[in-house]
């Protein structure tokens, strides 16, 4: 089977880099990842980094694929899509565009494409990632079944109706940018208390997974309780805590999940 990327930006290379690396099928050529995108130089950089095949227009990558997905900006969905309406008729087409929903694409191509909507974020390409897989959709079941295990294999998966898509975007898609602002913010911490950059970076990025698995591990447990089992006291945790309150923490994450959706 192949899987075509029509677009091959940030997003589209590293989905396909993380099942390059991740993907049983992919690695043993049972899936062939192919790419084309207008920017010649930009498209072969990362093809290669990503062991991908590039193609060479839009028609031609329709034609040899399978499933195509679509990674494009949302402004460039119609130009993409507008001379490959035809050969893309009988195949199914997982799209990545923040904002068009299923509905846009049947209004857009009819009904001779099947059409699944999903929202990765960039930690795919490390095998940690997050999708959001969105109800609506007219894949068949086998063509499911396939998806699901490709995306499964680079990340927790989650489906979830159009309606809470956005929401839900907003956190998974945006997210780790915030949180790369937090590592950073404790790595240059770490440096105004006299430790080596680098070394910081590590103590915040190993200590950031740590605690989000201990999340991940029991659902029935609160953050907060988490948050609380660290904070002795008096001690020096809840004295932090309290800084943190105090500079309005938990409210700017907040407004920058509202200010997302409300663009």
């Amino acid at each position: 089977m192949n899987i075509g990327y029509l677009g091959f930006g940030q997003m589209g290379s590293a989905i396909a880099g993380g099942l390059a690396g991740f993907c049983a099928e992919v690695q043993s050529g049972a899936i062939r990842q192919l790419a084309y995108a207008p920017h010649a130089d930009t498209l072969h950089e990362r093809a290669e980094t990503a062991h991908v095949q590039t193609c060479e227009s839009a028609r031609e990558l329709v034609e040899q694929s399978d499933m195509i997905l679509l990674a494009c900006k949302p402004y460039q969905v119609e130009q993409a899509l507008k001379d490959v309406k035809e050969p893309l008729r009988g195949k199914a087409l997982i799209s990545i565009v923040n904002a068009w929903r299923f509905e846009d694409f049947k209004k857009l191509l009819g009904g001779g494409v099947r059409v699944q909507c999903i929202m990765p974020n960039t930690p795919v390409k490390v095998g940690k990632g997050v999708v959001l897989v969105a109800a609506e959709n007219d894949f068949t079941p086998e063509e499911q079944a396939t998806l699901r295990a490709m995306l499964g294999s680079v990340s927790t998966v989650v489906e979830l109706p159009g309606e809470q898509f956005a929401a839900a975007s907003a956190i998974s898609g945006c997210g780790p940018a915030f949180l790369y602002m937090v590592i950073e913010a404790l790595g240059d911490a770490g440096v105004r208390s006299g430790l080596p950059r680098r070394l910081a970076y590590e103590l915040a990025a190993g200590t950031m997974t740590g605690a989000g698995e201990m999340v991940l591990r029991d659902p029935s447990v609160h953050p907060g309780a988490l948050k609380d089992a660290v904070c002795s006291p008096g001690g020096t945790t809840i004295r932090g805590v309290a800084a943190l309150e105090e500079s309005g923490m938990r409210a700017a994450f907040i407004r920058a999940v509202a200010a997302i959706l409300a663009t």
